[in-house]
């Protein structure tokens, strides 16, 4: 991270007087929630999303983060090391693009009221994110506390004045964002207090009407899965029939009072109880959450609401971020794999006042080369689909790793759970089972005779006589505690079957043309007080990739696909020595010239990676088009082509 003075920082944060330094940005949701470090799937975004949600117009990206299952609980609630070198990464990715980053502590639990407690875990853990980010870019946001609720006002108002003083004790600089309680309601700013401590931005958020913004959210109480249809303005001739199932319930009182609430009148009625707070107080605000549920709800209809919330709050000079960009409120189309490239919600990306970028049409092309599931983190393009049971699977385990930082440790499994990695899109893996590609991966267990298996699970289509059929592959023992280089060729995989509500035998219809997980399974037995570690999980061509059992290591280099790709104005490309090598990593055009040479020497073992910025060894830009990067080590070479698009 780069490193600011103290002045030039306090000039950027006094600068922007009453009103917020940003204007437009989405809530990166489902990323830093997860309920302990170890579980979080750091590629799940990447640089490249950053960039992608630049390019919309955006300059601000919320983060939410379950902040208090980063660290080691109580007493002290210290910070894992491991959450800090995520997250300086991302900060490093918002400095470098020049975009706002607010750290959003989401410990947040609808169903169960905030801890008049909370303070005893708010001020030590905000104490060592101020303490580690106190000299780093101007453009990152302490936000306290999520929608804090079932708090009395003076109760919660309390606790975050205190912890607004822990952290200007340590960070005299940074922006710190507030909000009331009753779930950041704009209705219960007017409770807030003068909060002493300077350089504050107030939140609140929006979901009105909420009959309409949450048709099918099943986390409310009670869950309003049955309500769908709702439709936005409110037309009585287009309001759907109310459930049997929610008569008697505050939802029925909601859905007969619907024609007063579900206007554009009231919309701006209720905003404007947050911009009279903003003008009396003269003191910056802005929306850390609106948005609509797509579940249940009419895409035209969705569309509208964001329009009209989205100008009304730029009409008051309200910045704002949606909730959210991925999921079930987000900016991509239901039921896509949310590529940027071809599943944009356009008309939604419109109605936000944001630049929708060209989308083409999604074809499933068979996989022609071999690819990484796992290599020190789940590799992008594959979602963690684990279910873990009673046991624990940790994917940044450190202890003696085969090649890299980390592996996967996995222990006192219960039957049948299993490690899951779900392919987004799916993969057409038919062309690599014909060429007899292979799974290759390292594993090691404590428990001689403990049995798994490895499988593969295809999709569920519209057809009722369609199911998930597996394609498996038994691990029946014979582990000596010490790493092993396995390799099992795809067509050694032979099918199981079936869960699907129940059990179905093999029928011979696993379809390798639509793979949509693979997963590895405690199938056979309990495994308890057992231990299993997995590390460089990869399919590849065995004529490439060798097994020696003699040596811990891998036979021979792998060079990795370039990414992203296409790609402008750079590109990573990774590869992998088994051991100490003299390389060279060149660029050529599509005739065969050499434009650039980005290694040549000795490299050690293990994984490296460079960049590639587009520029020959002249350092003048090139021209957009095809070119292709060879590896080559003695007698071995590796080559992959790429796409530069400017």
């Amino acid at each position: 991270m780069k490193r600011l003075s103290i002045i030039l920082m306090l000039f950027i944060s006094i600068a922007w007087g009453a009103d917020a330094p940003f204007g437009r940005g989405v809530n990166l949701t489902g990323w830093l929630q997860t309920s302990n470090v170890r579980q979080i799937q750091f590629t799940k975004f990447t640089k490249q999303d950053f960039i992608n949600i630049k390019s919309l117009g955006c300059d601000v990206i919320r983060l939410p983060i379950n902040l208090h299952f980063m660290t080691d609980g109580a007493p002290n609630y210290t910070i894992d090391p491991l959450f800090f070198y995520f997250l300086d990464q991302i900060v490093d990715w918002s400095e470098e693009l020049d975009l706002h980053l607010l750290l959003d502590n989401h410990t947040f639990d609808p169903a169960q009221n905030t801890d008049p407690n909370i303070g005893d875990i708010l001020i030590p853990v905000w104490t060592q994110m101020a303490e580690h980010y106190k000299n780093s870019t101007a453009n990152i946001y302490y936000e306290v506390l999520n929608e804090p609720h079932g708090i009395s006002d003076s109760k919660w108002n309390t606790i975050q004045q205190e912890v607004v003083h822990a952290i200007r004790a340590v960070d005299s600089t940074h922006t710190i964002i507030i909000g009331p309680a009753g779930w950041n309601s704009y209705n219960n700013l007017k409770y807030m207090p003068e909060y002493e401590g300077g350089n504050l931005l107030y939140t609140f958020h929006f979901y009105d009407p909420f009959l309409f913004t949450h048709q099918g959210a099943s986390w409310t109480n009670p869950s309003m899965g049955p309500l769908a249809g709702m439709p936005f303005p409110y037309d009585a001739a287009r309001m759907p029939d109310f459930p049997d199932e929610l008569r008697g319930t505050w939802i029925e009182s909601a859905f007969n009072n619907y024609a007063n609430e579900g206007t554009v009148a009231r919309v701006k009625e209720l905003i404007d109880i947050a911009v009279d707070f903003k003008e009396s107080r003269n003191v910056p605000i802005f929306c850390g959450e609106f948005g609509v549920y797509m579940r249940n709800s009419n895409n035209e209809d969705r569309v509208y609401w964001y329009d009209v919330v989205r100008q009304y709050f730029e009409e008051k000079n309200i910045p704002w971020t949606i909730w959210d960009y991925t999921g079930g409120f987000g900016l991509f189309e239901q039921g896509g794999s949310d590529l940027f490239d071809y599943d944009l919600n356009i008309p939604l990306v419109e109605a936000l006042g944001l630049n929708a970028p060209p989308q083409k049409e999604f074809v499933l092309e068979p996989d022609s080369s071999g690819f990484d599931i796992y290599t020190d983190f789940i590799c992008p393009y594959i979602n963690e689909s684990s279910w873990a049971g009673g046991g624990i699977i940790d994917f940044y385990a450190d202890a003696e790793p085969v090649i890299g930082r980390y592996c996967i440790h996995w222990t006192n499994a219960d039957q049948y759970n299993n490690i899951g990695f779900a392919f987004k899109p799916i993969k057409d893996l038919s062309v690599l089972e014909s060429r007899d590609y292979a799974l290759d991966f390292w594993v090691k267990c404590d428990a001689a005779d403990a049995a798994i298996d490895i499988r593969f699970v295809d999709t569920k289509t519209d057809d009722p006589e369609d199911h998930p059929w597996r394609m498996r592959y038994t691990l029946d023992g014979g582990w000596s505690g010490s790493w092993q280089h396995l390799q099992i060729p795809l067509q050694e995989f032979t099918e199981h079957g079936s869960w699907d509500d129940g059990w179905f035998p093999p029928q011979g219809d696993f379809d390798w043309r639509a793979v949509e997980r693979f997963e590895i399974v405690a199938e056979h037995q309990n495994l308890k007080g057992v231990n299993f570690w997995f590390d460089n999980m990869r399919i590849v061509d065995p004529a490439v990739v060798g097994v020696d059992d003699a040596f811990a290591v891998p036979t021979r280099f792998r060079l990795e696909q370039n990414y992203p790709n296409p790609f402008n104005p750079s590109t990573r490309i990774a590869f992998e020595l088994a051991r100490d090598s003299d390389v060279e990593l060149s660029i050529y055009n599509a005739v065969g010239q050499k434009v650039r040479t980005l290694v040549n020497g000795a490299r050690t073992a293990g994984l490296h990676a460079v960049v590639w910025d587009g520029l020959d060894d002249a350092g003048l830009m090139t021209a957009d088009g095809v070119y292709f990067y060879r590896l080559r080590s003695g007698s071995l070479s590796a080559t992959r082509k790429m796409v530069l698009m400017r």
